[in-house]
């Protein structure tokens, strides 16, 4: 989910591949087909200070068991124009942006590893570079800390990691009986780490379960921006 700075609330909608738009009024309307971009399931998405939103998609079947492919993350202006921000990625998950609005950062989940990219007065993205390599992990949901770090969900390893900006793991927290997919900072000091788990990858064995829960850890460094 993202909001526009008009309040509006941006939803990814998964296994459709659109992006639906909740207005004041509380009605669901399509703002864009991702379609002609996203050859599987729609995933993780970041929107910026002027409404373009950022999102990504796993590229290939895991369900069925294919092979990872590379694929691109989608760039969706205010309007609700889509085009293709980045390619070559291997399962665009997790995103940020900088308080600055000058960087993302993206989790490629298929390749063990944060990557950032410069972004443009025009929403483009460029400079594309490793900001860190964290081999063993499978890095899902992500958030930023003000100084600077990335904490990143590693669901079948069972950790949160936090992640300096030259690329060190420098704390982890254990989630030690389920599995960690997204993490937020906030709270009225900005350092409560929220963090949502689940028993498994597959939707209808966590609802079988009923295992789907957010654990609360304290960072020692706020959220970046500041609690809001």
């Amino acid at each position: 989910m993202g909001w526009l700075p008009g309040g509006d609330l941006l939803v990814v909608s998964m296994h459709e591949r659109k992006l639906h738009r909740r207005g004041a009024d509380g009605r669901l309307t399509v703002h864009a087909d991702l379609r002609d971009v996203h050859p599987f399931h729609s995933n993780d998405m970041v929107v910026d200070a002027s409404g373009r939103a950022y999102v990504g998609n796993i590229g290939f079947d895991f369900y069925a068991g294919d092979a990872p492919a590379p694929t691109v993350m989608a760039i969706v202006t205010p309007e609700g124009k889509v085009s293709v921000a980045a390619d070559d990625l291997m399962c665009p998950n997790g995103t940020v942006i900088t308080p600055d609005g000058r960087t993302l950062i993206v989790a490629e989940s298929m390749a063990a590893r944060l990557t950032a990219f410069d972004i443009g007065a025009d929403g483009g993205l460029s400079g594309r570079r490793l900001f860190a390599a964290i081999d063993g992990h499978v890095p899902d949901g992500i958030c930023l800390d003000a100084e600077g770090h990335v904490w990143a969900a590693s669901p079948y390893e069972k950790v949160v990691l936090r992640v300096s900006p030259a690329g060190e793991i420098v704390a982890r927290i254990t989630i030690a009986d389920a599995n960690p997919y997204a993490c937020v900072l906030g709270g009225t000091d900005g350092r409560d780490l929220f963090i949502c788990v689940a028993p498994h990858h597959d939707p209808d064995v966590t609802v079988k379960l009923r295992g789907g829960r957010i654990d609360v850890a304290r960072a020692s460094v706020p959220m970046a921006g500041g609690p809001r």
